[in-house]
């Protein structure tokens, strides 16, 4: 098996975990509440991704704080948006909507730094628009909180992807990597401890999810993620993480029993190939395309 395969299954793993977690988030919040939730996954997070990268962290400089300082408010943002959504909304609302933040990246990226947007970006966000539309509007034309929340999210995901890409170019990634995790944890306990009443999960089964979503959907999903990139295309990364949302609702589907009206399920496929739209180099594509067949 070649590196990059395995580095593509190593990805497709971390998506499959991703898409799981909405389930596991929306059950373990009968258990604990949402601030706890975020305090007990994101520490035990950094406990493990801070054993296996201390070097880096004890290397860490004043500046690689400082942006994992700004990074994490971003961060934390966006888990405070995801976790509070999937109470309101369904887990594959939740999931669509939130990977929204794929097909704002350009969009915003090109306001920010005021360059013209790709055609692809737009399309996608042509696309992304509609499928929201018929996935969230109900008959009154309105749109209920969870997914608000949802959309929230992706905002403050693609923010985050942004900046992240901007920052991490001045320091070590992975030290900023495990920092960023760290602080979310502080934030999220304070959080607990001003809001709500901090305690572990007294029940089996959420326990077992907490320490999923911790290990599995973030410290190992970030570990996976920082190795499988140095083997694989960023076409494959995105394409792969493209099934989060699909893998988010078959969850949804078979341990919620979440049906779509057809008109959801539509809007969920409109909103997918917005997403492959915008992740996908079609230039380059059908560019490869030609000088293929231009070689035959």
């Amino acid at each position: 098996m070649n590196k990059q395969l395995q580095a593509d299954l190593m990805l497709l793993f971390v998506t499959l975990s991703w898409g799981v977690s909405y389930y596991f988030t929306k059950v373990a919040l009968d258990d604990v509440q949402e601030f706890n939730l975020i305090a007990l996954r994101f520490t035990i997070a950094f406990i493990l991704s801070g054993l296996v990268f201390h070097k880096k962290i004890r290397e860490s400089n004043t500046k690689t704080i400082k942006n994992a300082f700004i990074l994490a408010i971003l961060l934390f943002s966006a888990y405070v948006c995801f976790t509070f959504s999937v109470i309101y909304t369904t887990t594959t609302n939740a999931a669509f909507i939130t990977s929204l933040a794929v097909v704002l990246v350009p969009i915003f990226s090109s306001v920010i730094f005021k360059l013209k947007p790709e055609k692809n970006a737009v399309g996608g966000v042509g696309f992304a628009l509609v499928g929201i539309a018929l996935l969230t509007l109900n008959g009154k034309f309105s749109v209920n909180y969870g997914d608000i929340l949802s959309f929230l999210c992706a905002v403050s995901c693609a923010f985050h992807l942004i900046l992240m890409g901007k920052l991490t170019k001045e320091v070590d990634s992975v030290a900023l990597g495990v920092l960023q995790i760290g602080f979310v944890a502080l934030f999220s306990i304070i959080f607990t401890c001003i809001f709500e009443t901090p305690k572990l999960p007294s029940v089996l089964q959420t326990q077992i999810f907490v320490i999923f979503l911790s290990v599995f959907c973030t410290a190992a999903a970030f570990i996976a993620q920082t190795i499988a990139q140095q083997y694989t295309s960023p076409t494959h990364v995105g394409l792969i993480f493209s099934l989060e949302p699909v893998f988010a609702s078959i969850f949804g589907l078979l341990f919620l029993n979440e049906i779509l009206s057809l008109k959801g399920y539509v809007g969920c496929l409109f909103m997918l190939i917005g997403i492959l739209i915008a992740e996908l180099d079609t230039k380059k594509y059908f560019k490869k395309k030609d000088i293929v067949k231009n070689t035959k």
